[in-house]
């Protein structure tokens, strides 16, 4: 059940906002804390529990705010933009913002985006992002256009996944609209094209909800229906423009003539509250919707008008009623079916009508108002009743399990998440395993259906093992998703050494145009897989790694004449990771694995010798980059120790020494290796050679036991 408080007037005067109403409203770093922006010329703080402002900016006379104005979360300064292109900046300190900071920027803003964990971000009105520190050191840095010709953004939103900054604008030319999405971790911008069906209208309002998979994407269409589109935030060909088709969500929630527009703003998993007259000769209303079962939960009247803008932040609703900006409370109980009806005991505001507004889920083809008769509502939902009495519950796992038999992917991932978002029982273990299985099995049915987006879900519920589902990572040794492998690596304790051997051929044979494609968990790796430059290159010459230099004049025999013929590739192969960064990420992971000597040297002589010889470069590089600082670690989460390259370097050489010192290629590593190894020998030589010595002096330390406060004594060592 949901249900709207009293109102109250923000605004202590008419705020002056043009036809349009205002240009935003966006929250401060203090919880109740709001900047108020109007198309004009003002930026007012309000605190919302005192509804008093705190503080009031205008920019000059003939100036005109273009954006809507923004806390920086990092600094506590606030941003604005006016006259399209200058930017400025000031805190509550200041007065004046003509003498605060400025920068001219080079093309014309659409909005600034700040949240909070992350910078502000500035959208252009050609497409482009930009960071705010960036544009800030260089604002006249030229911008890129990303939309076409006559192509305008309609809309724009910023949210944190996996913490970092994802954005989302809406585009629209001829009447077609566009998807852009844009991470920032990887710097990915993919677009779509939304399919809106047979009936195509102007789209009024949009609004999204995130969850680590999609972006759903609500629209309000001029008729009066709300419409939902899933966007993947992890595209599986993120180069080619795609198609997202929306779904028809609620029916004729607001009436399609709005003269004021109409607005529509996402609550939580299960209610969106829209803004507009249900009725063509109604007035204006405020209504929140069950989206889960498709009823009106509460409304409440606006009569003297709105902009159709709405905002909302916490649980306060903010909307222009009549020329003030009015804030109305509202609470959203968690979506079950009684509460849905209206069956739930609560305390109700008068001015609110609580009205259980049923869809007719029987008849309702179209996006008309339905059949308004209630004696027929009455009968459906009677007979609905008698149905539900008679038939027993299914449970949640054996509908997902027969979902999975018949619908597409899309469908599966929707419902799995579902089922996932439920509190485990003790049987969950089982259940997932059970799916799992369902979904090999369709797998091998048909050839074209892989659910990638289902089986990461599955796999990081963190219940799965080898041996619980073996087929899973055979179904992914066969498709080469080395996104899956290296999943199934870092989450199952269970591989056997076969198995992780043929994740080593796809992980090291795998093309790199293919790995720039996926998804890759890159934690493992960090900025030692940048090629050092020349300057640092020849300062770390002279410096000795734990005993080891590996620029050092060799004194074996046939080695030096080796090593002064390329001197310049000896540099490199000691400096530069061999390897891209995914790849990188990906071998990592097998170095974490858990594995048995004994079965894992037989598999890894079936590994080509040019593979081979690509790891053992791998691991001497990482051996390197170990050996520059005094922890002998390396940065980044959770990396190879220098205990598990050891031992791969030695593994390798053992299954392989044979093969690898015929290829010419491995020539210069086996000897970079030597030379290794032959320095760590000269080091435990000498150690060895004064351990005697340290154990007298152990001696001496203990039969003196006996001496004063002060002594000074001399020891000789021969």
């Amino acid at each position: 059940m949901a249900a709207v408080e009293e109102g109250f007037t923000l605004t202590a005067v008419p705020l002056g906002s043009g036809p349009d109403g205002p240009l935003g409203v966006e929250q401060s770093d203090k919880t109740d804390q709001f900047l108020v922006t109007d198309s004009g010329r003002t930026v007012i703080l309000y605190k919302v529990s005192d509804q008093k402002p705190l503080g009031s900016w205008s920019v000059k006379q003939g100036q005109i705010i273009t954006c809507p104005a923004v806390c920086n979360f990092q600094t506590g300064e606030y941003i604005v933009v006016h006259d399209n292109k200058v930017l400025r900046i000031w805190n509550n300190e200041d007065v004046n913002l003509d003498k605060v900071f400025k920068a001219t920027l080079s093309a014309e803003v659409y909005r600034i985006h700040s949240i909070q964990g992350t910078e502000p971000l500035v959208l252009f009105k050609e497409g482009a992002v930009r960071g705010l520190e960036a544009l800030l050191a260089e604002p006249q840095q030229k911008i890129e256009t990303i939309i076409s010709d006559e192509e305008v953004i309609k809309w724009t939103k910023v949210f944190m996944v996996f913490r970092h900054p994802v954005l989302i604008f809406i585009s629209e030319k001829h009447g077609n609209y566009f998807a852009y999405v844009q991470k920032f971790n990887s710097r990915i911008l993919s677009k779509y094209t939304l399919l809106l069906g047979e009936e195509k209208s102007v789209i009024q309002s949009f609004s999204t909800s995130v969850d680590r998979k999609f972006i759903s994407l609500m629209s309000l269409s001029a008729n009066g229906c709300v419409y939902e589109t899933l966007i993947p935030i992890h595209p599986s060909d993120p180069e080619k423009k795609q198609r997202v088709v929306q779904s028809l969500l609620l029916k004729s929630v607001v009436s399609g003539n709005a003269r004021s527009g109409a607005a529509l703003t996402v609550l939580d998993q299960d209610h969106v509250a829209v803004l507009g007259p249900p009725l063509p000769a109604s007035k204006e209303c405020l209504s929140i919707w069950n989206t889960k079962f498709q009823t009106l939960q509460t409304s409440k009247e606006l009569p003297q008008g709105t902009s159709g803008q709405l905002w909302y932040y916490g649980e306060n609703l903010f909307m222009l009623h009549g020329k003030f900006l009015t804030v109305i409370p509202y609470k959203c109980e968690v979506s079950s079916l009684a509460g849905a009806l209206g069956k739930l005991k609560h305390s109700q505001d008068p001015g609110a009508h609580a009205m259980p507004h049923f869809v007719n889920w029987e008849t309702s083809q179209g996006c008309g108002h339905g059949s308004q008769n209630s004696e027929q509502s009455k009968r459906i939902l009677r007979r609905r009743k008698i149905e539900v009495s008679v038939q027993p519950e299914v449970p949640a796992s054996t509908q997902l399990l027969a979902t999975i038999q018949k619908y597409s992917e899309k469908h599966i991932e929707v419902e799995l998440r579902k089922f996932l978002a439920f509190k485990r029982t003790p049987e969950f273990h089982t259940i997932i395993g059970d799916v799992i299985i369902g979904l090999l099995g369709r797998c091998k049915a048909e050839p074209s259906f892989y659910p990638r987006n289902c089986l990461t879900q599955l796999i990081q519920t963190h219940v799965l093992s080898y041996s619980l589902c073996p087929g899973l990572m055979e179904a992914a040794l066969e498709k080469a998703d080395v996104q899956i492998l290296q999943l199934c690596l870092q989450q199952f304790p269970d591989i056997p050494e076969s198995v992780t051997c043929a994740c080593l051929k796809i992980f090291l044979s795998i093309g790199d145009d293919s790995l720039q494609e996926t998804d890759i968990n890159m934690e493992s790796v960090s900025d030692y897989t940048d090629t050092v430059q020349d300057g640092e290159m020849e300062e770390q010459s002279g410096i000795l790694q734990n005993g080891f230099n590996p620029e050092e004049e060799d004194n074996c025999e046939n080695c030096s004449q080796e090593l002064i013929e390329k001197p310049q590739t000896s540099t490199k192969e000691s400096t530069s990771c061999p390897v891209t960064p995914k790849r990188a990420a990906l071998l990592n992971s097998v170095l974490h694995s858990a594995y048995s000597e004994t079965f894992l040297l037989p598999h890894l002589k079936d590994i080509p010798a040019q593979h081979i010889t690509l790891f053992l470069q791998y691991l001497y590089f990482l051996y390197l980059k170990c050996s520059e600082n005094a922890t002998m670690t390396l940065p980044g989460i959770h990396p190879p120790t220098l205990n598990q390259i050891m031992d791969w370097i030695c593994l390798l050489l053992d299954a392989n020494f044979t093969v690898v010192v015929m290829i010419p290629e491995a020539k210069r590593l086996l000897l970079s290796l030597y030379k290794f190894v032959k320095s760590q020998i000269n080091i435990c030589s000498e150690l060895n050679k004064i351990e005697a010595s340290f154990r007298e002096l152990q001696k001496l330390n203990q039969e003196k036991s006996n001496r004063g406060l002060y002594s000074i004594e001399v020891l000789e060592l021969f």
